[in-house]
């Protein structure tokens, strides 16, 4: 008998399955590729080894790889489960990070090879505006039902901004109208959004626990933003520092609450590591461009917070998966 209950549990636990593999989880190659792009920024700044961003880069190209052929593995097998993903009011919002993935490890990429980067930024703007018309089409239909109404919804606009800050420095005639465009889409899109999701924070129920971390993604319009703007007009002028400064100050109030009461871990506590990277490369970019003690603090200090945050993230994911704790029921 007795071995019979110390058997039980174990039968009982649920097998690990590409099933149960949510594409949010790609918002953590959003992360680790923004790390690495922020390490970049503080090679140049504070005269960090090139050597981390470039690791971080590798790291970053890796899990997207995995991720991807273990996402196409789900859809192989369980086609019908994708659909239900991506036809769901709030789950669909994630496929945008797909693309964003693609997007910002054009830029990781550009570190060794122009002509690439050029390749993998078109292949990701191709695939990010044709998420973001479709997702921002799918809205229109209606009936919308107001507990739908969540963070994830800005990674429609966000997507659109994020050609323009891994495509700014991209020489091509042709990409600079493109950038235009993705600006005036994420820009409307995000604030449109941005506006929509306050006041269901405000007036509705509140999120559910697992998916109190995407209160985050609130910040990535502006952070992004900024980083879009100064690509665009190639300089940080007033209306660029109030995009930063509003960026810090979601930042401080929504980690803060975050902190307070922590949410369960689950795959959906990355939300927090791409909007972060976003806000650790605006404040370096706004750092050097402004300069002085306090903000070139705020950024270093802002990259040591993201560092930190990934790593954290990276070690409670890897043990969920060797516990076979993460792709369950």
């Amino acid at each position: 008998m007795m071995e019979t209950a110390q058997l039980r549990p174990a039968a009982a636990r649920a097998t690990p399955s590409l099933r149960y593999l949510p594409v949010s989880l790609f918002g953590s190659v959003m992360s680790v590729a923004g790390l690495a792009l922020a390490w970049r920024l503080a090679s140049k700044t504070y005269g960090a080894d090139l050597a981390v961003s470039n690791a971080i880069g590798v790291a970053a190209l890796a899990l997207f790889v995995v991720l991807a052929l273990s996402y196409l593995g789900k859809l192989l097998r369980h086609p019908e489960l994708v659909r239900h993903e991506f036809s769901h009011p709030v789950l669909g919002s994630f496929f945008g990070t797909v693309g964003i993935s693609v997007l910002l490890l054009s830029s990781v990429i550009g570190g060794y090879s122009a002509a690439a980067q050029l390749v993998v930024w078109s292949v990701g703007t191709v695939v990010t505006l044709a998420l973001s018309a479709l997702m921002i089409s799918r809205l229109l239909n209606g009936n919308a039902a107001p507990t739908s109404v969540v963070p994830a919804w800005l990674i429609a606009g966000v997507g659109s901004l994020d050609i323009v800050v891994t495509g700014g420095a991209l020489t091509a005639d042709w990409t600079h109208e493109v950038n235009l465009l993705a600006a005036a889409i994420g820009g409307v899109s995000a604030l449109v959004f941005f506006v929509l999701i306050f006041s269901r924070l405000v007036h509705q129920e509140p999120l559910a626990a697992t998916m109190r971390p995407s209160k985050m993604i609130l910040m990535a319009p502006f952070a992004v933003g900024f980083i879009a703007y100064v690509n665009l007009v190639h300089r940080v002028d007033m209306f660029a520092a109030l995009l930063f400064y509003f960026a810090l100050f979601l930042f401080g109030i929504i980690g803060y609450r975050l902190a307070v009461k922590p949410a369960p871990f689950s795959p959906a506590w990355w939300a927090i590591g791409f909007p972060m990277a976003a806000l650790s490369n605006a404040a370096l970019t706004y750092a050097n461009a402004v300069g002085g003690v306090v903000l070139h603090g705020v950024a270093a200090l802002l990259l040591l917070l993201l560092t930190a945050a990934v790593l954290v993230l990276a070690a409670r994911t890897l043990w969920g998966l060797a516990a076979g704790r993460l792709l369950t029921a």
